[in-house]
């Protein structure tokens, strides 16, 4: 019961120990440089990634900066434009009077339209007056 355990080789280390070993050169060999080809792709795909994300990045911080660097003219846009705009103040205080206005008038007439209460009344109680014993 004798485990082998073979421990993984990389791509390097298997072009060198086949390049070594005459027996299994020539497996060896291959695995090794198509491992190391295969390295060597991935390793260029994700530089082009990384330099592909970084200019899109860059390009991002440029447009960041450059509404940033728009911001004070924007808000001083934006205040003398407010500073000219006092009609919808007055609109609005126009339409809050009229409504009060139209508030008070209703109280008033509801008021005098109200008769007057009597001091009997001449329905009789819906509840017994008189308590049980």
């Amino acid at each position: 019961m004798s485990a082998k355990t073979e421990s993984r080789l990389t791509p390097r280390q298997r072009l060198a120990r086949g390049l070594t070993y005459s027996a299994l050169g020539p497996a060896d060999v291959t695995r090794g440089v198509v491992g190391l080809g295969l390295q060597s792709a991935q390793s260029t795909a994700s530089e082009v990634r990384r330099r592909y994300r970084e200019g899109r990045l860059a390009r991002e911080v440029a447009a960041a900066q450059e509404v940033v660097a728009g911001l004070p003219q924007a808000l001083q846009d934006a205040r003398a434009s407010r500073r000219r705009s006092k009609r919808p103040w007055v609109i609005t205080g126009v339409a809050v009077a009229v409504l009060a206005g139209g508030a008070v008038t209703f109280s008033i007439a509801r008021r005098v339209m109200r008769p007057e209460r009597e001091e009997s009344s001449p329905r009789p109680p819906s509840v017994d007056v008189q308590p049980r014993p």
